[in-house]
């Protein structure tokens, strides 16, 4: 009788344990049944994140190295840039030996060529790298972190600006305290001959002085460059012009050529002007619009 017991005992076990394998089985397949199914043949590396690239460093880049005299690259630029140059090669607009995190003139115009195969033309095939440039490049490669926004042209004073450079003015003078009145705005070419160019696109405005101070006009040009523009007090002794403040506005991607040498310059402690003069203007800690409302 023990052992008829025994006998029914372990059947008993085997039936139940059969069962919670059955049941194991069958939950694995539905399970396999509910997943997404991968595409037939789909590498591995497809479902893994893109890399980001940061859209202020590869700006300035583009704005700093082509007017440096040695190969020195932009701090924190590097990753970004090769991004950027691996892109173009792929596409056949740049050579391998210039794809080297360095964003000098081969590159930017490299980058204006594809620009330019986007149907870009005018200030939208500067050179410097857009959002919707930026993007396009890195279709599938990258993506785009930090991205910079110039918004929609306004009007100051009459003249014409860009919602990134109107925002910048008005910070400017809540720190110095002074209203600020435009003798230039932007996107203005051929409007003064004596500006070589550097109003022919954004970011770039002239302000006037009269009624101001040695000191006054030295606070100004001080809060427009601690909010990211790059600023001198010009004088009618260097130029055909008469008193005023010139500030050209960091990363502003609408920047006409001679715009983009000015800011590259004061980033390289230089004066903007034809003759490469030393920085003359007031000490501050250089950074751009975006770098400075992350901070304030």
């Amino acid at each position: 009788m023990a052992s008829a017991t025994k006998t029914r005992t372990t059947a008993t076990r085997l039936l139940t344990a059969v069962a919670v394998l059955s049941g194991l089985v069958l939950s694995a397949a539905q399970a396999h049944a509910a997943a997404p199914a991968s595409p037939a043949g789909a590498p591995a590396a497809a479902a893994a994140a893109l890399p980001a690239i940061d859209m202020e460093a590869t700006v300035l880049a583009a704005q700093i190295d082509p007017r440096r005299a040695d190969s020195t690259l932009t701090p924190g630029a590097k990753d970004s840039v090769l991004a950027v140059e691996r892109a173009l090669q792929a596409k056949g607009l740049l050579e391998s030996r210039w794809v080297d995190g360095y964003f000098g003139t081969t590159t930017v115009a490299a980058y204006a060529a594809f620009q330019r195969s986007l149907g870009y033309t005018g200030l939208d095939a500067n050179g410097l790298p857009g959002v919707t440039s930026l993007t396009a490049l890195g279709k599938d490669r990258y993506t785009v972190s930090r991205q910079i926004g110039v918004g929609a042209k306004v009007k100051r004073d009459g003249y014409t600006v860009n919602t990134r450079t109107q925002s910048m003015l008005t910070e400017a003078e809540r720190l110095s305290g002074v209203h600020l009145k435009l003798d230039q705005g932007s996107y203005n070419p051929g409007g003064d001959p004596t500006s070589a160019g550097t109003h022919d696109g954004g970011g770039v405005v002239d302000i006037n002085v009269d009624g101001m101070t040695a000191a006054t006009r030295t606070a100004v040009a001080k809060a427009l460059r601690q909010v990211g523009f790059a600023a001198w007090v010009r004088s009618p002794s260097q130029g055909n012009w008469p008193w005023h403040i010139h500030a050209a506005a960091l990363n502003d991607t609408d920047l006409a050529t001679q715009a983009q040498n000015q800011t590259g310059d004061y980033y390289l402690g230089l004066n903007g002007l034809a003759n490469h003069g030393a920085d003359d203007g007031p000490r501050v800690a250089i950074q751009t619009w975006e770098e400075y409302q992350r901070t304030h």
